[in-house]
């Protein structure tokens, strides 16, 4: 819900903003900890209040673009000497997203009121995940702030332009078959049925795979609202089952048992994974906090999984290689090369240098799945027609030759 409130700060300066909390009470503390005296606090209109959360919600977002331009802006503005509150309130005006200038705002008030930096984006947890507000703190406890967030730049760049070429080689092909698929529904239901009339009506025999595609096509066109329910019905029940622990784990163990495409979503993990890590180790961050950190960031349930069981191995004294070696989605030469790393203490470097690996790897497995899948999509969808067509033109043709 979002408040209004009228305030003082320390300099007896009035203040007036607007707040989210969830009551009154958690208003006036939020204001608080920005350091003013609260005056009053007045729920703004819910209906406002409504339209406002659906506009920002559901048309504006802060994408991972955004967050590394602001974050070589604000590596740019450290290393000018400007103060953190400065820089904040400067990126806030001149940022055109309403989301993110509320944000950086908010941030700014903050500041304003005596919090640190990463007190200040640990709030907006929708922009800044958990392995950001943790380099920065690193960066806060190191003084090396402007470096902290150009790595972060960096490190968000990397990942999207992975992500985004992974994501960009299912596009084309998930297209193409949808549309194939339903071409061949409005076959079925509303071409087939009226070329078997005349088939029927001949009193020819007709070949044994046109019986099956007219088999086919009686039962879309009778069942076709039934068979729409029942896909809607199970989309739902899916997309609860989804949001479950269960659910989720099930569809990442799925992603990864997929033929060819779940050996590309394993790189695409291990190279997140290996990325985080040495991003925040080479920031001086604990091997603890950084697998806690990244088991919250790599986005698959199976990977969360065996780093949170590596967190506990490293709490009770066991070495990060001898951890990670005991599962059998961790490639031999991580478990191997990091074993090194950590007799040499370079640990950070060699996961850096099996980061680059790992994302070299993404690439050329996702350029061979492009040059795979667009033959193949040509073949299967050649045989699909040719199939559908040789089924009712050739009895077609037999009649036309009878007569």
């Amino acid at each position: 819900m979002l408040f209004s409130y009228k305030a003082i700060d320390q300099h007896n300066t009035p203040r007036e903003g607007t707040v989210e909390a969830g009551d009154a009470q958690s208003a006036i503390s939020t204001v608080e900890t920005r350091g003013y005296t609260v005056i009053s606090v007045e729920p703004l209109n819910e209906q406002k209040d409504s339209l406002l959360n659906f506009e920002i919600t559901w048309f504006q977002r802060v994408t991972n673009k955004e967050v590394v331009i602001l974050s070589r802006q604000v590596a740019t503005l450290f290393e000018a000497q400007v103060s953190a509150l400065r820089i904040f309130r400067l990126l806030a005006a001149e940022a055109e997203n309403p989301l993110l200038r509320n944000a950086l705002t908010a941030i700014s008030d903050d500041l304003q009121g005596g919090s640190s930096i990463s007190r200040a984006l640990a709030n907006h947890p929708d922009i800044f995940s958990p392995f950001y507000v943790s380099m920065v703190r690193a960066g806060e406890e190191a003084g090396t702030l402007e470096q902290t967030f150009a790595y972060l730049a960096d490190y968000l760049d990397r990942t999207y332009e992975v992500i985004s070429k992974a994501k960009n080689a299912l596009i084309y092909p998930a297209f193409v078959v949808s549309i194939f698929v339903i071409v061949m529904v409005l076959m079925l239901t509303l071409v087939i049925p009226r070329i078997s009339e005349i088939l029927l009506s001949s009193g020819q025999e007709i070949p044994l795979y046109t019986k099956i595609v007219i088999g086919i096509s009686s039962f879309f066109s009778n069942y076709i609202g039934f068979i729409l329910i029942a896909l809607v019905f199970a989309g739902i029940l899916l997309w609860q089952f989804a949001k479950t622990e269960a659910g989720k784990r099930t569809i990442d163990e799925f992603k990864l048992s997929i033929p060819y495409i779940g050996v590309l979503y394993e790189k695409l993990f291990l190279t997140r994974m290996c990325d985080n890590l040495s991003t925040m180790l080479s920031s001086g961050i604990s091997m603890v906090h950084t697998l806690e950190v990244t088991a919250e960031v790599v986005d698959n349930h199976v990977y969360k999984e065996i780093v949170n069981n590596t967190v506990v191995d490293v709490k009770a004294g066991k070495s990060f290689a001898d951890s990670i070696s005991e599962y059998p989605e961790i490639p031999g030469v991580l478990s191997q090369m990091s074993k090194v790393g950590e007799e040499t203490g370079k640990l950070a470097e060699i996961l850096s240098t099996l980061a680059t690996f790992y994302r070299r790897e993404v690439n050329n497995a996702v350029d061979t799945l492009i040059g795979l899948i667009e033959p193949l999509m040509i073949v299967v969808l050649g045989l699909g027609v040719a199939v559908l067509l040789a089924s009712v033109l050739i009895p077609i043709y037999n009649i036309t030759a009878a007569i």
